[in-house]
């Protein structure tokens, strides 16, 4: 289902093999929780989508454990961002900034991570019109 509405959405993207339960279930251990039923219903798919030029569409399973745990754990962040707990990241729009779900609360709303001023502003009200704003175009960071 997903794969073929990306598709029609662009055909430049590339997929990658899906995710299996044993890996997803690892991944929810160590993020603290489940991931939105959106980006699982994806993983299951595919594991990550790349975009024309290499831009992380939907990042691999492995990249969203390992950035996100980064993220909520530098030490170094702490004293230049926000927490980054409230949010869940999975994709990057090529420029540095970032997509993320808002973790905590929990919702299905999608918003991009400035890295220069560290601003969280709100894109897209689910993953399904976050892959159609970004890939037609109407979607600009």
């Amino acid at each position: 289902m997903w794969r073929q509405r990306i598709v029609k959405l662009s055909a430049d993207v590339t997929f990658a093999d899906p995710v299996t339960s044993h890996d997803l279930a690892e991944a929810e251990h160590s993020l603290g929780g489940p991931l939105p039923e959106a980006l699982v219903e994806i993983l299951y798919e595919t594991d990550g989508v790349t975009g024309q030029y290499g831009l992380g569409l939907i990042w691999p399973l492995a990249r969203i454990v390992s950035d996100n745990l980064l993220f909520r754990t530098n030490a170094a962040f702490h004293d230049l961002y926000m927490p980054f707990d409230p949010l869940l990241f999975f994709a990057d729009a090529g420029n540095g900034d970032q997509f993320a779900f808002l973790w905590t609360p929990r919702r299905d709303e999608i918003y991009a991570w400035d890295h220069e001023n560290d601003s969280r502003t709100w894109v897209a009200g689910s993953l399904g019109q976050y892959l159609q704003w970004w890939l037609d175009g109407t979607l600009k960071l």
